[in-house]
């Protein structure tokens, strides 16, 4: 059970890192133009893509406890 709560501890860290690329690369995208062009939307919807991450994270980190405490037990 250790390495299970290894693995999504550093799946957790790991993600938020993608996180942050990804909001990056497309606040960029939107305050600038490029790929996409999408001049019709703000700048600031490229932080909704948060939330799926966010909540990701949040999952990894919960399973990550909770493989911990077992493993304690």
């Amino acid at each position: 059970m250790k390495h299970l709560s290894t693995i999504f501890g550093l799946l957790a860290v790991l993600l938020s890192d993608i996180m942050c690329a990804v909001v990056a690369y497309h606040y960029c995208a939107l305050q600038w133009g490029g790929r996409y062009e999408a001049w019709s939307f703000p700048a600031w919807t490229a932080f909704l893509l948060v939330i799926p991450y966010s909540i990701g994270i949040a999952v990894c980190v919960i399973l990550a406890v909770v493989f911990r405490k077992k493993y304690r037990m």
